[in-house]
């Protein structure tokens, strides 16, 4: 015990040396410089430590030395604009929470002021203040633009208020809130206020979390723990990146402790990675804060290929001086790796911003901080109006004072992303031969990255690229490692991200929206994939709905070893959910195919490759499956939704497949109809969310042609029998218009059944078998099953035969 005990001593005096050392530069330091000296002092709630003056000196230095800056006044002066902002932007946000009124003399709020139900992030939201001012100061300083990414996407208030203050919002919400007292008053009212258009659309273009309408915002961060996950693939060489996280992210979502072994200087820009580390979750605090605080952190990332540090999170020059300082590190490894002096993983920097919940502001580090940090409505309780009139006037600044500070944050333009171009210029080698269409996309992929080597190849892979007939693309890309295996394909510069992880592996994809992108999983675990994809679609149509569509070429996220052919697993592998829930999502951004052979499947890669902005679910075999599809018909099956495959659809009959195995199962019935001269048709359906009813005008855009559909499914059809991939109720309920009632039109499908059985096995189970089709259209039309179905036929659909007299038997009689 007196060991340690003298140990922790001496440790304590090391500090307090160190501590006293920094003191005596520092003070040295603001003798010589008027303008240090003048920033040092701080501003209105914000205090400057030793250590931060000692940064904020070596930031001025280099930015001189390199000739960012032509004297280091510039820097400081920059910076004492930078607190001025700082704390007005506080000022602002505790009023978007609070405040209905706003006056810029700084007057007291009275009781009136204040909105009846106030709302807000507003703990979270101050504490993000100091961070993203930071940025804008350094761009300012550097002359550099830099993206931005929020994990923590219901802190928008900071960025928004900021935006205001500083001139740098879209031009559309500078028109709609001019600096003055009616101007901010309309923005802190339209806060949260709830109000409904007459589209149906909200009122207010201010949300609970980042949208289309904050400049440069990116993704919505509403999903906690993706910006970790995708921040390090999102920049291209010579941009730059910061991303904001959080620390409730950090335990909510796993995979983002792996971006250090992702990022290479040849084909990734520069990633500031910043942890607002304030030790509070909503209602309790983080698990960094209970198993240590920052000192367990950085013991962690380090193990993680990290290179950790802490500042304090609550002086927005800390901020300045560490995305500074990640940047040129970051630099030069890259650098080291291009000399042969280092190898990858190199250690990435990574901030760790000390603070407490909602600083500035009374309330801070309460559990309340979270969302209303006086615990009360000031509108109703005095002393909560005490404490907000207490806390407002020790944050205000005087008008002219952060109109000079805004203009000092003047900020470089943001150079312009190309959109993406499009990669359709080789149509692919068509096949006239049973070939598995994965080995079919396989192939076509590798001439699509050939062809295109100005753009970013990104393959998401959570498990078995070639256990999912990728061969090509893996021999190709090569999974990205730090330490490459000999007769593995295995590269340093990989461009396949394998991870037991499906956010992690389709957030790399989802990231790299200046380059060419392809996922592929096993279906049933592709439903992990959802809440990233979900995220992406929406801020996606958001901005499509503001005019200002995503430039990012269509991302095909491929569900393979699929429920109709993973029988040699359990019924855990057995499962179409992730095209259910995508079907619901809006069908222009969500385009969910069934492509039935090589052909369609090449055509569906194609056609999402030429859309903007959009997810492709492609649910694609691996199986060998013969060739149905000509070129011919595979472009037209792409571009009406369905196509007639057997008969005229003026017959009474009809049959209807969506999905490869349910075509197979058709044609088999169709085959038995013919045999007995029974008129039918056969229709096959690629895409079933064109057959819906439209539930907007977009939508209604890429419906299918009322034409095609009135051909394609009369209504003069008697019976008509659908086999689905999917559920059969979320078929009909998805493709409205195809249903005749349930007297006319019965769907079949996987209801979930299975187990260890092969794709026979599953149909049988799931009574999805041609026989089945048979047997319920007989029933729904009044015909005899005796007609079309042996009694041996007949006694296995009823359960109480030999299924083998339907299906094909894996262990024939030798």
């Amino acid at each position: 015990m007196m060991h340690i005990s003298n140990s922790g001593s001496l440790q304590q005096s090391a500090d307090g040396y160190q501590h006293h050392a920094d003191m005596m530069r520092v003070q040295q330091h603001r003798r010589h410089d008027a303008v240090f000296d003048q920033w040092a002092q701080g501003c209105g709630v914000i205090e400057h430590t030793a250590a931060t003056q000692l940064a904020v000196f070596e930031l001025a230095a280099n930015l001189e030395e390199t000739g960012k800056i032509n004297n280091r006044q510039e820097c400081y002066e920059t910076l004492i604009a930078l607190d001025e902002i700082v704390n007005q932007g506080l000022w602002l946000v505790v009023h978007m929470t609070y405040a209905k009124n706003i006056y810029l003399d700084g007057r007291d709020l009275q009781a009136d002021d204040f909105k009846r139900d106030p709302q807000g992030h507003t703990g979270g939201s101050l504490n993000m203040v100091p961070a993203y001012a930071a940025m804008m100061a350094l761009n300012s300083l550097t002359g550099q633009h830099r993206d931005w990414l929020m994990g923590q996407g219901h802190c928008i208030a900071a960025v928004d208020a900021l935006q205001l203050l500083t001139a740098t919002a879209l031009p559309e919400r500078r028109r709609r809130y001019p600096l003055t007292d009616d101007g901010l008053s309309a923005f802190v009212q339209d806060f949260y206020n709830y109000r409904v258009a007459p589209d149906g659309k909200p009122a207010s273009p201010l949300g609970s979390h980042v949208n289309v309408n904050t400049a440069g915002a990116r993704m919505e961060g509403g999903y906690l723990g993706f910006a970790g996950l995708q921040y390090v693939h999102q920049p291209l060489p010579g941009e730059r990146l910061v991303a904001f996280l959080s620390d409730g992210a950090f335990e909510e979502q796993r995979g983002s402790d792996w971006a250090a072994r992702w990022w290479r200087a040849e084909d990734s820009g520069l990633v500031s990675p910043i942890m607002i580390a304030n030790g509070r979750r909503i209602d309790q605090r983080t698990t960094v804060d209970q198993q240590g605080g920052s000192d367990w952190l950085c013991e962690h990332l380090r193990h993680q290929g990290f290179a950790p540090f802490v500042i304090d999170g609550r002086d927005p020059a800390a901020f300045v001086c560490a995305i500074y300082n990640m940047e040129q590190a970051l630099e030069q490894a890259g650098d080291a790796v291009k000399a042969g002096d280092a190898v990858y993983p190199v250690p990435l920097p990574y901030c760790i911003a000390e603070t407490i919940k909602g600083f500035g502001f009374p309330g801070a580090g309460t559990n309340a901080a979270h969302g209303l940090p006086l615990g009360s409505n000031p509108r109703r309780d005095r002393d909560a109006l005490r404490f907000f009139q207490q806390g407002a006037r020790a944050l205000f600044q005087p008008r002219e004072t952060w109109e000079l500070a805004a203009a000092r944050l003047a900020q470089p333009r943001r150079p312009i992303r190309p959109v993406a171009v499009t990669v359709n210029r080789n149509d692919p080698h068509w096949h006239h031969d049973a070939i598995s269409p994965m080995a079919a996309l396989d192939s076509y992929f590798v001439d699509l990255v050939e062809v295109n080597p100005q753009l970013r190849v990104r393959v998401g892979n959570p498990d078995e690229l070639s256990s999912n007939r990728m061969n090509q693309t893996l021999d190709l890309l090569k999974h990205r490692v730090t330490t490459p295996e000999v007769g593995n394909p295995e590269a340093i510069d990989g461009c396949v991200i394998t991870a037991l992880n499906e956010e992690a592996v389709v957030s790399a994809c989802l990231a790299n929206q200046g380059g060419l992108n392809l996922v592929v999983s096993y279906e049933a675990f592709a439903a992990k994939m959802l809440g990233a994809l979900r995220q992406a679609l929406i801020f996606s149509r958001h901005q499509k709905e503001q005019g200002d569509p995503a430039g990012w070429l269509g991302l095909p996220v491929i569900s393979t070893s699929h429920v109709w052919e993973n029988g040699k697993n359990e019924q855990s592998h057995q499962d179409p959910v992730l095209a259910e829930a995508l079907l619901g999502e809006m069908t222009d951004m969500a385009r969910v195919v069934f492509p039935a052979d090589a052909n369609s499947a090449m055509t569906c890669l194609k056609a999402c490759y030429g859309d903007l902005g959009s997810v492709w679910n492609l649910v694609v075999p691996k199986s060998v499956m013969p060739a149905v599809f000509s070129a011919q018909q595979s472009a037209q099956l792409v571009r009406d939704g369905a196509l007639c495959v057997v008969g005229h659809c003026g017959a009474p009959l009809q049959l209807v497949a969506c999905g490869a195995f349910q075509l197979q199962q058709a044609l088999r019935a169709s085959e038995r109809l013919q045999e007995r001269g029974v008129s039918h048709s056969l229709v096959y359906v690629l895409e079933p969310g064109r057959f819906r009813l439209p539930r907007d005008g977009y939508e209604a855009e890429v419906m299918a042609d009322e034409e095609v559909t009135t051909s394609l499914f009369p209504h003069t059809v008697q019976a008509r029998i659908i086999l689905s991939h999917i559920r059969p109720e979320v078929f009909l309920g998805h493709a409205r218009s195809l249903d005749l009632g349930p007297r006319r039109c019965v769907a079949l499908g996987y209801v979930n059944q299975g187990g260890t059985l092969d794709s026979d096995g599953l149909l049988f189970a799931n009574r999805c078998t041609w026989a089945d089709a048979l047997m319920t259209l007989a029933r729904i039309s009044n015909h005899k099953a005796d007609d079309w179905l042996s009694h041996e036929e007949q006694a296995a659909i009823r359960g109480e035969g030999d299924p083998y007299a339907v299906i094909r038997d894996p262990y024939p009689a030798q």
